[in-house]
């Protein structure tokens, strides 16, 4: 239910979003699981927090080793995890700092198909903005990602990341998180 409630206030940017909340809600009411309880993949589509460190024009994206893609940072969900717990915890994992969050509630959410080496299940995103700063101390996981750059948001590799990426952006410019 809190999660639903998280997911029921945003305010869709586009009709894919319109859409893809209204495809998660109906799968949350089925009462099937949510979280990811085994790896890589059971159940088949689970919860997935995503975050991104944003300093003014300029986001931080990391050279994910198994998508093969320049992805926000994030992690699943665990079980009876609040995914903004998701990203306090994930955010110290990968990039050894603390969360200090732009919006406390998810900004955007996403229904996609994973890619990479560990294609082929689907994963619900629920995106949110952290405040970063480009010469801030990253002390990076070397062991999921090659490296991790701040791209202006004019030079980001959207060939080579999820697909959703430039309609994040897109919202977050217009201030639009509920």
């Amino acid at each position: 239910e809190i999660i639903r409630s998280e997911i029921v206030r945003l305010n869709p940017l586009d009709e894919l979003e319109a859409a893809q909340i209204a495809e998660t809600l109906d799968w949350i009411d089925t009462g099937t699981e949510l979280f990811r309880i085994e790896k890589p993949a059971t159940p088949p589509q689970h919860l997935v927090s995503y975050f991104l460190l944003v300093d003014g024009d300029h986001l931080l994206l990391v050279d994910h080793i198994k998508a093969k893609l320049w992805l926000p940072t994030g992690g699943h969900v665990d079980p009876r995890e609040h995914p903004k717990e998701t990203v306090r915890r994930e955010v110290v994992e990968e990039l050894g700092i603390e969360a200090e969050f732009l919006s406390e509630a998810p900004i955007f959410l996403t229904v996609a198909q994973t890619v990479g080496l560990t294609a082929g299940h689907t994963d619900v995103s629920l995106w949110y903005a952290l405040k970063g700063e480009r010469g801030m101390y990253l002390d990076f996981d070397g062991s999921e990602f090659h490296s991790v750059k701040w791209f202006h948001k004019y030079d980001v590799p959207f060939e080579r990341s999820d697909p959703h990426l430039k309609r994040f952006l897109a919202k977050l410019g217009r201030g639009q998180s509920h």
